[in-house]
Parts: structure tokens; sequence; C-alpha cells
């Protein structure tokens, strides 16, 4: 199957340099690009692309509204952020408004379009090396309230099984299915049952969404 991507990023060269780099692998292609976010709106409405590959940083409307407009939408497209993280103070607003993951521009080539496969399969992804930072940047933290970094108490999580806690708690550190099964001494398919029935259970949409809830609910804090 073909995964039909469309590209927003305000950068000429950005755009031109991934389109032909997926030009170049089987399964890829590149149906738009969108210089705003506006843009990338109207053209996931009109191309019905699987994944956009999105920046946050654009004129006008920027990734984040755009993430929300085109994941509240009829649309299926899937959004995958690709930042400059240590520019952008806004990933965990993206990951709220819907996006299902993010990578970074300075990971190797191969990394992106894997992330890229792994979205359109109905997955989501954080990049591992930048998970921390971007948790470093709205939890345990007294910053002033904001759409991006909200002020207020861990909530408790309820509804959950002792063992999935101890689930959830791994997915907020990153941890993979593989990892989480050799941390408890489990089989991989259990671990994927697990993850499965938290979704279920705390209304996530994937991966994402857990580990945001293992932050808010002081299941995992950075440490200070």
């Amino acid at each position: 199957m073909t995964i039909r991507i469309l590209l927003a990023d305000d950068q000429p060269l950005v755009r031109s340099g991934l389109r032909v780099i997926m030009a170049g692998h089987p399964g890829l292609e590149v149906v738009g690009e969108a210089a705003t976010g506006s843009e990338a709106v109207r053209l996931v409405a009109d191309l019905g692309p699987d994944v956009v590959v999105m920046d946050i940083r654009m004129p006008g409307m920027d990734g984040i509204e755009a993430t929300r407009l085109i994941t509240a939408g009829p649309a299926t497209a899937r959004v995958l952020i690709l930042t400059t993280f240590d520019e952008d103070e806004h990933v965990y607003g993206a990951l709220r408004a819907g996006a299902s993951g993010f990578v970074v521009k300075d990971m190797a080539l191969d990394d992106i379009l894997a992330a890229i496969r792994v979205v359109a399969a109905g997955d989501a992804l954080i990049a591992p090396s930048v998970t921390r930072r971007l948790i470093a940047d709205f939890a345990g933290r007294p910053v002033a309230a904001g759409p991006e970094r909200p002020e207020r108490p861990p909530r408790p999580v309820e509804g959950i099984t002792e063992r999935e806690r101890e689930v959830l708690t791994l997915v907020g550190r990153g941890r993979s299915n593989t990892e989480i099964a050799e941390d408890l001494f489990i089989t991989v398919a259990t671990a994927k049952s697990h993850v499965s029935r938290l979704l279920t259970k705390l209304g996530a949409r994937d991966r994402v969404q857990l580990v945001i809830t293992a932050y808010e609910t002081g299941l995992v804090t950075v440490p200070r």
C-alpha cells in the first residue's frame, strides 16, 4: 500500500528535500505541499493524504492549530510533527491537539521515514531521544498557566489494575512493548494486551496520549 503524504513546512528547501528523498522510497508518495497551517488544513480536505508531516512554526496559522483542526475534522489523516525541538516550546501542545507523534529534523532520514510508516499504520511515535526534554517542558515545573503548560496538580488515574499502572508508567518513560515485556518478565503479546486495555480504559487515542496521561497523573515525574 502506498502511503500518501502531505508536507507542511514554511521552508521550501525542507519540503523539496523531503519530496526528493521520499521519491526514492517505494510505498511513499508526496501528494501535496503546504507553506502554512491553513493551507495544510485545506489540502487535507482536498487531497485526502494518509499522513501530514507537519512543522510547528509557520506564518499565520501554526502547526498546532492546523493539527487540531485536521484531527477534529472528518479527514482520516494522521499528523506527524517534524520539528527542530531545541527551538520549539510547543511540542506538547501539538500532541494535545491530536498529533500522532513527533520526530526532529536532525534525526537520521531512515528514522524519519520509519516514523511516517509507523504513524500511517495507526500507531503513535515519540522520538526516544527527546521524550525527556519534551516532558521537562511542561511537567513538574512551576510555570505560568497556558495552553501548552497547564498549571494544575496531578490528577489521579482510576479504573486500571496495578499491573496496568506499572505498564502505563513504563509507557510514560518511553519504553517499547518489547522493553516493557523484559522489565515486567511477561511476553510481548501480554504487554501489547495491557497497552490495548489502557487505551480503551483511559479513552486514549494512541500511545502518545498514554505518555501524556502518565505524566499528568504523576506516575512519571521529571527530576528537579
